[in-house]
């Protein structure tokens, strides 16, 4: 399935064979969100995708996907687009986590995404970022002091 959150809140997500669980993405009002492996190969979801506050979500299944943009070729164009976009955030972030530090990583995301902020937890913020709560607790505290200088 391919998830339009037409209000609330969701969260994409990863467990490990350990439990631990690794945010991969937030979609808020009028952003889409999928386990994308699954559902470009019709594979059993790696993902889970959670509401993390009530939501109202349209879904598409791939075979209803496939009927929509057959029906409206615009469609195609608009998903390729969205397609293409999400690959760019991906693999910026990849490179962001290879290449600056969490502190640099979560002003970044503030920046990037103030929308999300009312939306989400610390806990979910620092699990997005690959760091500890704590840690990030650590990093605003530090913030803090900073721009009281």
């Amino acid at each position: 399935m391919i998830n339009w959150v037409q209000s609330g809140a969701l969260r994409a997500f990863y467990v490990d064979h350990e439990g631990r669980d690794s945010t991969i993405m937030f979609a808020i009002r009028d952003w889409w969100v999928t386990d994308m492996h699954a559902f470009a190969n019709r594979r059993t979801a790696m993902q889970h995708i959670v509401a993390i506050e009530d939501s109202q979500v349209f879904q598409l299944s791939r075979d209803h996907f496939e009927k929509l943009v057959n029906k409206v070729p615009k469609f195609e164009r608009y998903f390729r687009i969205i397609f293409q976009n999400a690959y760019i955030r991906e693999q910026l972030r990849v490179l962001q986590s290879l290449s600056i530090t969490a502190e640099e990583r979560y002003l970044q995301f503030l920046e990037k995404y103030p929308q999300l902020i009312p939306h989400i937890t610390q806990k979910q913020i620092a699990s997005y970022l690959g760091i500890t709560p704590e840690f990030l607790s650590t990093i605003r505290k530090n913030k803090s002091r900073a721009s009281r200088s």
